[in-house]
C-alpha cells in the first residue's frame, strides 16, 4: 500500500484553503449526495463527527439538516478548518438573527484520523466525505471510528476509486515509470475493510464524474488549487524536466474528446451501522457487502464542468 506523508498533506491543504472552495466543483456536488442521502434516514445524531471536513461544505449541509445536534467538524489542516469556522460562524449567526432559532453548537478541532481526540462511544452519526483515499491505513481509520460511534450508530463515507484520474495516470506512465498520481481502493476492498472494523450491513456503489477542460494543464491547476497533489512519501522531489511535464501534456492530449479534455472521477458512497458482527442475508457476498447490481441503482450520472 502507498505510504503519504502526513506533513505533505498538511502543507498541501493548508495553501489550498483559500482557493479551495472556487475549484472544488465535484466535491460540492458529492457534499450534496450524502445530505441526500442521509436524508433517507431516520437516524436522529445528538452528536455528529464530520471527519475530513475541510472548508466546510458537507459540515455546512449537516448544520442545515441537523439543527439541534452538536457537530465537530475535524480536519487535518488547521487552515482549513480556520476557513470552515469564519465561514459556518457567520453563517450560523445569521441564521439565529433572521430565523429565531438557537444556532447549531459546532465546534473545530484539528486532528489525525489515526487518533481521534473523542471518547469512546461518543457520537451517534460520522461522516467522512474524500477524505480516506489520503489515508495510507484504513484499517486503523475504520477502527477509530468503530471506537467513537455509538452502538447501532451510522458511518456515511465517501472516497475516490480507481478510475480516478485515469486519463492522468496512463498520461503520466507514457512518460516514466515513476508514482504521479496517487491510487485509489476499490469499493469491494472497502466494504471488506468496514465488516473487518466491525460495521454491519455495509451498502457500496459507485458514481462516474467527468470534469472537462480546455486544456490538459486546467485538470493539474484545479488539482493544486484544491491541494490534491502527490503526497506519497516516496514521490520524486527533484525537480521536472520541462521536456518530460511538456511529454505527459502530449500524452494527455490524446484523450481529447468533441474538442475538450476529459478528467475522470469515480466516487465510492457508503454507508454501514455499528454492529457487534455482520449481517448476512441472500443479498450479501462472504464478506458481508451488500450487493447491488447497476440495473437497481439507475443511471450513473455524469457531471461535466467547463473550462
Amino acid at each position: 500500500m502507498q505510504k503519504f506523508s502526513k506533513k505533505n498533506i498538511q502543507q498541501h491543504f493548508n495553501k489550498a484553503a483559500t482557493s479551495y472552495d472556487e475549484a472544488a466543483v465535484l466535491q460540492k456536488e458529492v457534499a450534496l449526495r450524502v445530505a441526500e442521502r442521509l436524508e433517507l434516514t431516520t437516524l436522529k445524531p445528538n452528536t455528529i463527527l464530520d471527519m475530513g471536513a475541510g472548508t466546510g461544505l458537507l459540515t455546512e449541509k449537516i448544520i442545515k439538516q441537523y439543527p439541534n445536534s452538536k457537530i465537530i467538524a475535524m480536519d487535518l489542516s488547521s487552515q482549513m478548518l480556520d476557513f470552515a469556522k469564519e465561514k459556518l460562524t457567520d453563517r450560523s449567526v445569521l441564521t439565529k438573527l433572521l430565523a429565531f432559532v438557537k444556532a447549531p453548537q459546532t465546534t473545530f478541532v484539528c486532528a489525525d484520523a489515526n487518533r481521534i481526540p473523542l471518547a469512546s462511544h461518543s457520537v451517534d452519526l460520522i461522516t467522512c466525505n474524500l477524505m480516506l483515499q489520503w489515508c495510507d491505513d484504513l484499517d486503523a481509520v475504520l477502527s477509530e471510528f468503530k471506537r467513537v460511534i455509538r452502538p447501532e450508530g451510522l458511518l456515511m463515507l465517501t472516497s475516490f476509486g480507481p478510475d480516478t484520474l485515469k486519463e492522468l495516470r496512463k498520461s503520466w506512465q507514457a512518460v516514466d515509470d515513476k508514482q504521479h498520481v496517487n491510487m485509489f481502493i476499490d469499493m469491494h476492498d472497502m466494504g471488506d475493510a468496514l465488516v473487518r472494523n466491525g460495521f454491519g450491513q455495509p451498502v457500496m456503489d459507485t458514481e462516474i464524474y467527468t470534469l472537462t477542460y480546455q486544456k490538459p494543464i486546467g485538470v493539474l491547476k484545479d488539482l493544486k488549487a484544491i491541494g490534491a497533489t502527490n503526497a506519497t512519501a516516496s514521490r520524486d522531489v527533484g525537480l521536472m524536466g520541462k521536456q518530460k511535464f511538456n511529454s505527459m501534456l502530449k500524452e494527455y492530449e490524446k484523450f481529447r474528446t468533441k474538442e475538450l479534455i476529459p478528467a475522470t472521477f469515480e466516487v465510492i458512497h457508503g454507508h454501514a451501522w455499528s454492529a457487534q458482527e455482520v449481517m448476512k442475508g441472500p443479498n450479501r457476498n462472504k464478506s458481508g457487502v451488500y450487493e447491488i447490481s447497476l440495473d437497481d441503482l439507475g443511471t450513473i450520472k455524469k457531471k461535466t464542468k467547463q473550462r
